[in-house]
């Protein structure tokens, strides 16, 4: 059976096909664009991981060449373009990440890209998210209950007590986000981005 590539798609395989979504592009203009917009805080990037990751990508037909330039003295460098499939990948991979909470980097990536989807199916994802979350924020509320009527000790109960805040806080953050989404003052999807100067100056500046 041939495997599923959502499954062997990397949460920076997902940036480098989402990047492909706005335009044809070539690995270095990838690079210094994932730095600009500062998604080195979400995965790491370096120049060898993201070629090696464009170049699985390729052999997996998620994306494909669209041709080689050389400028000056510089290496010649092969400009890819997103395939359909590769286009329908990230929204599987994103569709599949964003209810789960039990991998903290694919829901991350999931979040930055979700603008790749439609709106509906975003509230209808992040609601099965809340009650994973729910369930998950009761589970460890009651534990701690437990553990301290049982006179457990405090000191070992503080990481339980930070996931706990930590659930409690994202279940707070999750609610307001739903509640702008199901408003008109959240613009969302791809054709809600504005083609500002500063966009345009961002991705000249990472083509050089």
């Amino acid at each position: 059976m041939a495997k599923d590539p959502v499954d062997a798609l990397t949460p920076l395989g997902v940036m480098v096909l989402a990047l492909l979504r706005e335009s044809d592009m070539h690995p270095y203009e990838m690079v210094r664009l994932l730095r600009a917009r500062h998604d080195d805080r979400l995965i790491t990037v370096t120049n060898g991981t993201l070629y090696h990751t464009v170049a699985r990508l390729q052999r997996a037909g998620l994306l494909a060449e669209v041709g080689t330039d050389r400028d000056g003295k510089r290496p010649e460098r092969t400009t890819y373009t997103l395939t359909d499939a590769g286009r329908e990948t990230v929204v599987s991979w994103v569709r599949r990440a964003l209810p789960r909470i039990d991998r903290e980097v694919d829901a991350r990536v999931a979040l930055a890209e979700a603008h790749n989807l439609e709106r509906t199916d975003v509230v209808a994802l992040l609601h099965d998210r809340r009650a994973a979350l729910r369930d998950s924020h009761a589970l460890h509320h009651d534990g701690l209950r437990g553990a301290r009527t049982k006179g457990v000790p405090a000191q070992v109960l503080v990481e339980i007590e930070r996931q706990e805040a930590l659930l409690d806080a994202e279940l707070r953050w999750l609610d307001s986000l739903l509640t702008r989404l199901d408003g008109d003052d959240l613009p969302w999807g791809p054709d809600a981005f504005d083609d500002s100067d500063r966009y345009r100056a961002q991705r000249k500046a990472a083509q050089q």
